[in-house]
């Protein structure tokens, strides 16, 4: 039963969390976005100090409960582990704890963390890497199902469906996704959960609170009679069922070992005093230093490409991204140093934006980091869904109102590829579609044609003037970014 009710709440968890990645409607936005707010380290990042402490205190009285039935990540390698297990039965055995291996992991991604360096951070972040996981595989599935849906509502007049972009917004994130998935699911194929075990910083955190947990997996001596079934069956392989121990900062009561003993032998209850694996002493103070430190951290498809045509004749070229001097990060995020510091590039927010405006960033130092770009389309000043569903507090939620007097950026005019001045013909579209005014039409001294003049003061940097500039294959107006957003 136990192992049942794991599985339902884990099905549950997943399905929520995939939702928040694959609707484009904002509905699951609206109703699931805390079960973002609740993975342990965009709550650490965001200092969401409620959701913490649940988690410690879950964790001190259930164990590493987190790990099998909330992070998405976990319950991936779970389902991939049981499709490996259809074909090859009982083929887990009991592996020896790479302590040492596991505190270098957690280190590193600390330091990283602590000095800024996002990318590594987001290599190994549970939650981050699930997230360019949907991002890159299941989005796309899901909205060219969507599509196809809308293309047979659209035959029989029903506005049931509506079409949606499908694009790949960088192939960087593609084949970082690709290769992170391969490597985990690798791992989780052969060895069940040794990345969570070894590699995940999450994973050695819980683990080493877990081992105070007040419920725990325990061995009844008398029953057992050591026939291994249970460690062969241990995804975590932390089972060894000739010294009858169970390496508690590994187990993530799953309660698979309950149901697998034909003697009754093992249970989930109270946490019973067993004699120690020798194999398996740890310095404590050692441990305890680095879960210190960590706790110390907290406070620190393919584009399917439809034609664009002009009049149903000529095609339209697409626009190419611009060469910034500095670039822009969404409303909410309050400056790049701050958005570079809490962003886990977990690709929701980039999800979520239904106007297409953000894509993961190539930059080195920055990678996976989403920013702003406006090829195709704008950020509309009554959207705020990026600040609705960001978990990590790299984008602060904000109101209608207070985007609309946002300034991210402003535009910056250029000369030499704006229509009046190339083709010698009025224009005017960045004016008209402006929102907050702050294009006006001047005549140009030199060709005497009417020029767009940007008031950088009204601007808010939108990208509205940018995205419906007739230019191709640049722009003649293009918005820069500003290291420190202000009130306008």
């Amino acid at each position: 039963m136990l192992k049942k009710i794991r599985i339902l709440l884990a099905a549950v968890s997943f399905i929520c969390i995939l939702l928040l990645f694959c609707d484009f409607t904002g509905f699951a936005h609206e109703h699931l976005n805390f079960m973002a707010k609740w993975q342990l380290w965009p709550a650490i990042v965001s200092l969401n100090i409620a959701a913490v402490v649940a988690l410690v205190i879950i964790t001190l009285l259930c164990g590493r409960i987190y790990c099998s039935i909330v992070c998405p990540l976990g319950i991936l390698q779970d389902i991939i582990w049981r499709i490996a297990a259809v074909r090859r039965r009982n083929r887990m055995r009991y592996h020896r704890n790479n302590v040492w291996l596991r505190i270098v992991f957690l280190v590193v991604f600390i330091a990283a963390f602590l000095f800024g360096l996002a990318p590594v951070v987001a290599l190994i972040e549970p939650y981050s890497i699930f997230g360019r996981t949907a991002q890159s595989f299941i989005v796309p599935l899901y909205r060219l199902a969507n599509n196809g849906l809308a293309f047979m509502a659209q035959n029989i007049d029903s506005y049931a469906f509506y079409h949606v972009d499908i694009y790949m917004k960088s192939i960087v994130t593609l084949t970082v996704a690709i290769a992170t998935f391969l490597i985990v699911a690798f791992l989780a194929w052969r060895f069940g959960r040794r990345w969570c075990n070894t590699v995940c910083p999450v994973g050695t955190i819980l683990g080493f609170i877990s081992r105070f947990s007040l419920l725990q997996i325990n061995f009844d001596t008398d029953k057992c009679n050591a026939c291994g079934l249970c460690a062969r069956n241990c995804k975590a392989e932390c089972i060894d069922s000739k010294t009858h121990t169970i390496d508690k900062s590994r187990c993530v009561a799953c309660m698979d070992c309950i149901g697998k003993c034909n003697r009754s032998a093992i249970s989930f209850g109270l946490r019973k005093t067993t004699r120690a694996n020798s194999t398996e002493n740890i310095d404590n103070s050692k441990r305890s230093m680095l879960t210190a430190t960590a706790l110390l951290a907290t406070t620190q498809l393919l584009k399917a490409k439809e034609k664009t045509v002009d009049g149903g004749l000529a095609i339209i070229e697409d626009k190419e991204v611009p060469e910034r001097q500095q670039y822009i990060v969404p409303p909410g995020a309050i400056s790049t140093r701050n958005f570079a510091k809490h962003c886990t590039g977990c690709q929701l927010c980039v999800a979520a934006c239904p106007n297409n405006v953000l894509r993961p960033s190539t930059d080195l130092l920055r990678l996976m980091q989403p920013e702003s770009s406006y090829e195709l389309g704008y950020c509309r000043p009554e959207c705020t869904a990026c600040s609705e569903v960001c978990p990590t507090g790299a984008i602060v939620k904000i109101s209608r109102a207070e985007k609309s007097s946002t300034q991210i950026g402003h535009a910056v005019w250029k000369r030499w590829n704006c229509i009046p001045l190339t083709d010698d013909v009025e224009c005017g579209n960045c004016a008209r579609h402006c929102p907050t005014g702050a294009i006006e039409m001047v005549v140009d001294e030199m060709s005497g044609r009417k020029v767009p003049a940007v008031d950088t003061e009204r601007c808010i940097g939108c990208g509205a003037c940018e995205n419906l500039c007739p230019a191709r294959p640049l722009a003649a107006i293009v918005v820069e970014g500003h290291l420190m957003h202000r009130t306008i």
